[in-house]
């Protein structure tokens, strides 16, 4: 068997754990060429001297000196930067899982996309802030774009074997969040703590709290509108709190495919590193029968107006889905910093889609610049709240 050469972006967040804890238990099947961190030095270390990669990138250069110490002998090269980054994304591997959260992970993404590697894609900041261009670059370097979030990851299953054309409608499941049953009064009282801690899935604090406002699914949202070039009136969400169908098609003869499975990510990881294989997991299995039984509503967008604001964003197209992200990044950074309440996540975000207007970019330098106005017009909102 050849083993297929692997860079992991992102190599210490809660995606790429879970993506080497997969590769070390099939050693035969993966070679690990380059894993990237932004500061969590030891664990990137540690990591690189584990699955012996060639190459470890650090974001911090101040943290290199020490990365190079703890690699010395081991025949891993340490390196940071742009230039290292790109290397990691478009040097050597076929399969790059891209796990980097946030817009940070965008050139890294492309240049993988560019080169015409095949990209697990983890990180839907990238496709949310440019999807038309990185759609447009993967037709034209041949690069095949697997999603990873359980969500895209089950409805690129449910579709397999099936033309575009018989699609009707797309259905995103939705856990709820932690505060799924919460008033918007009881949510404007809510810490960090209390966001972070997710009833279902284990997933870092950036992500926790975009489930805790609904805005992962809004994210989500515009994603599949890029994976699977359907508009926003044929993509739904629904809340399904037990996280066990992770999403559905519907046909246009009636019928609805569902992908099903306990709340893991290793096993949509899995199935994009295997692709078009399947490798096993040690995911719990899911037993129906203990469940007994499966619940959907509607999610209510009164309460969590974030779904609103993404479905907007969408619609507007432009720089709309740009500085949806961008300022929903910076005020979750705050969020969680205590600077500003839990509801003001999403006033600072549709107050920042009033006032940034733009047409759509065409190149990512455009799509960074519109990010960095979005971040600062962000902060800016942010500093009147809390006067």
């Amino acid at each position: 068997m050849t083993r297929r050469r692997l860079s992991i972006l992102g190599a210490t967040g809660s995606v790429g754990s879970s993506t080497l804890d997969l590769v070390e238990r099939y050693p035969e099947r993966f070679e690990v060429v380059a894993l990237t961190a932004a500061r969590n030095m030891a664990a990137l270390a540690d990591a690189a001297r584990r699955t012996s990669a060639k190459l470890a990138v650090i974001d911090d250069p101040l943290l290199l000196p020490e990365l190079e110490e703890r690699l010395s002998g081991t025949g891993c090269r340490s390196a940071t930067g742009p230039e290292a980054l790109r290397e990691a994304a478009a040097g050597e591997a076929e399969l790059v899982m891209a796990a980097i959260v946030g817009c940070a992970g965008l050139k890294p993404v492309m240049a993988a996309i560019e080169a015409g590697r095949t990209v697990a894609l983890a990180n839907k900041e990238s496709l949310v802030t440019a999807g038309g261009l990185m759609t447009a670059a993967a037709e034209k370097s041949g690069s095949m774009i697997l999603p990873v979030d359980s969500e895209h990851n089950a409805i690129f299953q449910c579709l397999a074997g099936n033309r575009s054309t018989d699609v009707a409608r797309l259905v995103l499941t939705a856990s709820g969040g932690p505060f799924r049953t919460k008033s918007r009064d009881e949510m404007a009282a809510m810490s960090p703590e209390q966001a972070v801690a997710h009833p279902n899935w284990s997933m870092g604090a950036k992500i926790s709290v975009d489930s805790a406002t609904m805005m992962n699914k809004g994210l989500e949202l515009i994603e599949a509108h890029h994976l699977f070039d359907l508009p926003s009136d044929r993509i739904d969400i629904l809340v399904h709190p037990q996280s066990v169908v992770h999403s559905m098609v519907e046909f246009v003869d009636g019928s609805v495919l569902a992908q099903m499975g306990s709340p893991d990510m290793r096993i949509p990881i899995a199935y994009a590193l295997a692709y078009p294989e399947r490798i096993g997991t040690p995911a719990e299995r899911l037993d129906l029968g203990r469940i007994a039984s499966l619940t959907f509503e509607v999610p209510d967008s009164e309460r969590f107006p974030a779904l609103r604001l993404a479905r907007r964003a969408l619609e507007e197209g432009g720089a709309a889905p740009i500085v949806l992200n961008a300022a929903n990044e910076e005020a979750v950074a705050a969020f969680l910093d205590r600077r500003i309440a839990f509801l003001d996540i999403c006033r600072t975000v549709e107050e920042a889609l009033l006032r940034i207007g733009a047409a759509q970019p065409r190149s990512i330098a455009e799509v960074i610049d519109i990010d960095r106005r979005a971040r600062a017009l962000a902060r800016e909102l942010m500093s009147e709240l809390a006067a």
